[in-house]
């Protein structure tokens, strides 16, 4: 059927709730709206499904949940008996819809025998993590949209082992939600005995296991009570866990008293993302007023942290998710090398668009790297496999849009376990004698500068996603010999597994496929071209290697001059 069939099918069905069927009669003569609502399906991926809230089947509504969880139910009954009896937990974060959509889960998991632990507030994303390997369930559910606009709810899918879901049970997921034609159809049972509460141990025994990864709890000890650190949960799920974790290690916070409501508005702020200065802007100026050292944020989900530091002019800089990523990744290997603690056969893993400095970092410490596409459920992969062959003992992972695990607590990033590292690092370098901006400029001197930056171009309508991957597409099939002044040593189409590089010859990635285009830079920069997997924005990255930073602003502006000559050539 063609999007005004679906159109009225929905708003002629008796079944359809009154209010879902005035908003969508609001729109009856708007196309350009029925058509993004009804002219395809919500996509749901191995990142889950994400989308705006509304009426209609490309949205996120009560239907587009329970049909999910129906083809969910339906892939969980093909396990064992003793699989499905482990049952699923549930979390959900402050956005709008959030608690209504989670009981509609639970309600649809119940209709179908499988029991429901859902939680009784809001959790984060680690911490639901943490409860699906604490309680050995079959699968666990987070309802979020991450750092999205208020205007988004997403639903996310964890399997036994607290990652994301593997592609290949997705994709059996997937067939069995394809199968479900009529969205109306699925019903669930609300006060079924199957739905029960998360036992109150499970955030009991999280923040224990957190405890356990601490680095420096002389430094803590010594200046933590004295520490001057800002935070803000962004009125998110981040509150309650981050500071009982920095309360229990003894660790001074102010909070941001406006921004702890739940507010499903996000009213202070533009948008709920930690990675944006702005989002920070209320933490900084409570930390300009108190004087205080740091700066934390962590968004509605708490899976990304934001820090700001003072710099070498004594004013508030917001760092990037690369700069926390290669200061955490010092920070831990100097105090494991310290305290003797640094296994012989530690690994760190990071996407491969984060920063070209982590490599660096690690050959100096004798630590193995690993690379794998963008999404947090790839570092759990490599967590599990190692945990099967005994080959390497994950240290770190980090991805550079803030996000970070150190433990195997959970198999996705951390942002509390994150703010705990984070300050008591703050603590170590203070204890030394020294600043984290200053330990920054140390790295940049050691290792020599690099100048990592992203950015998205935005897209909109029902075919955003066809577009981008287009786009990336296209830049397959062109040759590119230099940007700026950088050669194109090699190129690597993750898509179709392979890296070329200028002499023509052709090597496997041995990496799982994803669309996207990477340019290997000489001198270690990069260029990496990639639609985004849960907003309709084309991402660009770049790192920049240079001997400063005047230095590699201006080849960056150089590399990006040209990269978007090429974009435009084939868009």
């Amino acid at each position: 059927m063609n999007y005004q069939q679906n159109y009225q099918k929905w708003v002629n069905d008796p079944r359809l709730p009154a209010d879902c069927k005035e908003s969508l009669l609001a729109i009856e003569t708007d196309e350009k709206e029925k058509e993004y609502r009804f002219g395809g399906e919500l996509e749901f991926g191995t990142a889950g499904m994400r989308g705006i809230i509304g009426c209609g089947m490309n949205m996120m509504n009560c239907f587009t949940v329970m049909r999910a969880t129906e083809g969910l139910s339906m892939y969980i009954k093909t396990l064992p008996e003793e699989d499905v009896r482990r049952g699923v937990v549930i979390s959900y974060d402050t956005r709008r819809n959030s608690r209504l959509f989670a009981e509609k889960a639970a309600s649809v998991l119940a209709k179908n025998g499988i029991k429901a632990y859902l939680f009784d507030d809001v959790h984060p994303v680690p911490m639901l993590s943490y409860a699906v390997r604490y309680l050995h369930t079959i699968a666990g559910i987070m309802i979020t949209a991450s750092h999205n606009p208020k205007e988004y709810n997403g639903y996310k899918v964890y399997g036994e082992d607290g990652a994301q879901m593997s592609p290949e049970a997705t994709a059996v997921v997937v067939k069995f939600i394809n199968g479900i034609d009529d969205y109306l159809s699925v019903s669930g049972e609300p006060d079924s005995p199957l739905i029960v509460p998360v036992p109150k141990e499970v955030d009991e025994t999280y923040i224990r296991e957190l405890s356990k990864l601490t680095l420096s709890e002389e430094a803590v000890k010594k200046c933590g009570k004295d520490l001057k650190l800002v935070y803000t949960p962004v009125h998110g799920s981040g509150y309650v866990p981050v500071m009982t974790i920095l309360k229990k290690l003894g660790i001074h916070v102010t909070v941001v008293e406006e921004q702890t409501t739940k507010d499903t508005e996000f009213s202070t702020v533009k948008v709920p993302n930690p990675e944006f200065k702005e989002t920070l802007s209320m933490g900084i100026d409570l930390a300009e007023k108190i004087h205080a050292d740091v700066v934390f944020g962590t968004d509605p989900d708490s899976d990304r942290l934001g820090v700001a530091v003072k710099n070498g002019k004594g004013e508030f800089t917001a760092l990037s998710g690369n700069q926390v990523g290669i200061l955490l990744l010092d920070y831990i290997l100097t105090r494991l090398k310290e305290e003797n603690a640094l296994p012989e056969n530690a690994a760190v893993v990071k996407s491969f668009v984060s920063t070209g400095m982590a490599r660096a970092i690690c050959e100096d410490f004798g630590v193995a790297l690993f690379e794998t596409p963008v999404g947090f459920k790839f570092i759990g992969e490599k967590i599990k496999e190692w945990e099967k062959d005994g080959s390497h003992t994950y240290v770190f992972g980090f991805e550079e849009s803030c996000g970070y695990l150190r433990g195997t607590h959970a198999r996705d990033k951390d942002a509390v376990v994150a703010s705990m590292l984070c300050a008591e690092m703050v603590c170590y370098y203070t204890y030394i004698g020294k600043t984290v901006w200053g330990r920054l400029e140390e790295i940049y001197q050691k290792y020599g500068f690099v100048l990592d930056k992203n950015v998205s171009v935005q897209y909109s309508g029902l075919n955003a996603m066809k577009e981008m991957n287009a786009v990336v597409d296209a830049l397959k099939s062109v040759k590119v010999t230099s940007f700026g002044d950088f050669s194109v040593e090699a190129v690597r189409d993750y898509s179709n597994d392979v890296r070329t590089a200028a002499d023509g010859s052709k090597t496997p990635l041995h990496i799982p496929k994803c669309n996207c285009v990477y340019y290997e830079l000489s001198g270690g920069s990069f260029v990496c071209v990639r639609p985004s997997g849960t907003e309709p924005k084309l991402k660009i990255y770049y790192s920049i290697r240079a001997k400063d930073e005047a230095a590699a602003e201006e080849k960056m502006n150089a590399v990006k001059a040209d990269v978007d000559k090429l974009l435009a050539s084939v868009r």
